[in-house]
Parts: C-alpha cells; structure tokens; sequence
C-alpha cells in the first residue's frame, strides 16, 4: 500500500474511528488501529498473533477490526461500490466493446465462497456443496475488474440462481428499473445492456451465457461461447485478486459470521480503491478535499452545528 492511500485510509475513516484519551489512559493512535484491523483482514492471523505483533491485547485487536469494517461499511463501500450511472454504463459498455468485441455488456457476474467456521445457529445451511462452511459472496464486476454490486452473508448451502433471485440486482433489473433505457441493434437484435453468466444462473434478457454444448453447435456458436468465456474470465480474476490480497477471505474465517459479512464487503471496497489508478486516486481525493471544505463552509457560517 502507498502511504498516499494510507494516509487517505486514514482521514476518511477518522470521524468514525478516531478515539480521545481520557483521564485515566491514552488511547491507540488511528493510524494504529488502522494498521492492526488492515494487517488482519491482509494475514488473516489469528488475534494473539496480531496482538503480540502491535503490542495490544486480543479484545483490543478485535475491536479494531469491528470498528474498520463498521466504518468502511459507512463511508467508504458506499463511495467505492455502488451502481453506475448512465454515462458510466456507456463507458463501461465501451470498454468491453473494445477488448473483447461484445456491444452492450457492462459486467459479468459470479459468486465466491469465504470459509467460515460452524455457526451455533442453523449451521447444516452454512455447509456448501464442497464439504465445508462458508457464506456467499455475489459480485458484479466491470471490464477492468471494478465491483460494482455486490451481495455477500447468504448461507453456503444455496444455489447461485437462488441467491441471485434474493438480491436487490435480480429485483431492481427484473422491473426493467436498473439498466438505463440505452438499446442498440446488434444481430438484427434490438439489445440493451446485459451481464454475463455462467450456466449456474437463469437466462435473462439482462443476464447472457453461452450455448450449452450439445454437439451440434454451429460455428458461429462456438465462436460466440469463446468471446462470452473470455470476457467472463474478468469476474473470476477479480475475485482471484480479491482473496489474493485479502487472505481472510480465502482460509476459515473465526469470527462471528456477521462480521465475516462486514469484513467481505470492506475488501471488495479496498479492492475497488487498490485497482483505481493514479489519475482516479487524485480525482477521489480532490472530491474528499472538497467535501471537507463544503462541511467547514457550512460550520463557519453557522449552517450546521
């Protein structure tokens, strides 16, 4: 990480996670309690570990990492993942276009499990089709491997179509009421947006996979099914470097499966920030700049109190 980001990390998470001393004890300086919940969600160590390499108890290593992930839930997933808007689907849209030759594809989407241990409750949902506990994570990425929509808590044990139908993205695109109204004429086919699948989910006017191989698929099938897989890898890349960077994600996660769920949908968040490039960074912090300087606006002239 460059101290750039880190130093952004810090500030922007600093009205929720920034303690006072008191009378009694100094607290531990943000960029420590930063530090500590970043190294466990990077290592996944265990708590003792973490705590004799700061030099801080387990209960103060755990709530740090409750304090990041409840912050980054707040002020950072918001502002790092969330839906495009009309002139970024046509970006996106393009951007496919040009690698993989696919007009109107804005993302691909597939779904990761994240090990968890047993929960008391209910735990014979949590035990996926590979033989072991986990959560799912649902993920929408774009060309670039950005997530722009993501799902994550539902139990292990349920199919992809089924936690698909249970997320806001299969209601809202159902409706016709997330896609904005952009069609084009591809084929003889009057297309609009779409997203592409693997044969797990349903197939949708939204929602494209490729022909199932039957043995009689004509030539202009097969190269269709090479395009949909080789745009289609860009998800299971994302998700490669998602757990490759953020190793809590990738062995048997200890804590309670509620902040699994926090601690899933902080990294895709990071993940989002580490993929930024340089020029976006600067753009992302000149907007923070300005919204602080809107807020001290505001305060000076007596607006907000």
């Amino acid at each position: 990480m460059s101290e750039e980001t880190y130093v952004y990390l810090c500030n922007k998470l600093r009205p929720a996670m920034e303690r006072q001393d008191t009378p009694f004890r100094e607290c531990i300086p943000l960029k420590k309690r930063v530090a500590i919940a970043l190294w466990k969600l990077a290592t996944g160590s265990e708590y003792r570990s973490i705590g004799h390499l700061f030099g801080v108890s387990n209960t103060t290593v755990c709530r740090c990492v409750q304090d990041f992930c409840a912050a980054a839930e707040t002020l950072l997933v918001p502002e790092l993942i969330r839906s495009p808007d009309r002139e970024q689907f046509a970006e996106m849209a393009a951007y496919t276009e040009n690698r993989w030759g696919l007009p109107q594809c804005v993302g691909a989407i597939d779904g990761s499990h994240i090990p968890i241990l047993a929960p008391q409750e209910y735990h014979c949902d949590y035990f996926n089709r590979k033989g072991w506990h986990s959560i799912i994570l649902q993920g929408v990425v774009d060309g670039k491997g950005h997530f722009w929509n993501v799902f994550a808590g539902m139990p292990g044990s349920l199919h992809d179509a089924r936690v698909l139908r249970l997320s806001s993205l299969w209601e809202l695109a159902s409706r016709g009421n997330y896609f904005p109204p952009c069609t084009r004429d591809s084929g003889g086919v009057n297309a609009g947006y779409y997203i592409l699948e693997d044969n797990a989910y349903p197939l949708q006017n939204w929602l494209i996979k490729t022909f199932p191989d039957n043995g009689q698929l004509t030539a202009e099938h097969v190269i269709y099914n090479k395009r949909i897989c080789r745009a289609r890898i860009v998800v299971e890349n994302a998700f490669g470097r998602l757990k490759g960077r953020w190793r809590c994600l990738m062995k048997r996660n200890d804590c309670d499966v509620k902040l699994v769920k926090s601690m899933v949908l902080t990294c895709c968040a990071l993940h989002n920030l580490w993929q930024l490039s340089f020029g976006e960074f600067l753009i992302l912090i000149h907007v923070y700049i300005l919204d602080i300087v809107a807020i001290n606006d505001m305060v000076n002239s007596g607006t907000v109190v």
